[in-house]
């Protein structure tokens, strides 16, 4: 039983899986302090206020209202996204494209043979 535990920890992708695990968490904090540190005052600076949670607040018979939480969680996604894009993104297609390694990855086998089906018959029709 031991034996095969230990040949499921040793697999490489679970071992992939725990590293990538690892390297996420690290590159998630890279990320917060980006949006903390220079994207939300940026925001405060434009706006006044760091966050929308304020905005468009409204009470009803008690119950408090406040789609401002909404618009604070879209603007904090939009945020993540762009430093992702920008700072990952961005600058990893420009290294690609200096190795080449986009015009080198190879087209699916199964891609390959579907067009070769489909121009055989076109070519018969």
């Amino acid at each position: 039983m031991l034996k095969g535990f230990r040949e499921f920890i040793m697999r490489g992708n679970v071992v992939d899986l725990a590293v990538a695990v690892v390297i996420g968490a690290a590159f998630g904090a890279v990320i917060t302090a980006v949006v903390g540190g220079l994207i939300t005052p940026l925001i405060a600076a434009v706006f006044g206020k760091p966050s929308f949670d304020e905005v468009l607040k409204f009470t009803i018979n008690g119950a408090v209202f406040r789609p401002g939480l909404a618009l604070t969680a879209i603007v904090n996604f939009l945020a993540i996204a762009a430093a992702i894009y920008f700072i990952v993104i961005v600058p990893m297609n420009k290294l690609a494209e200096r190795r080449g390694t986009v015009e080198e990855m190879a087209e699916p086998e199964d891609v390959t043979l579907l067009r070769e089906i489909r121009d055989a018959v076109r070519a018969r029709g």
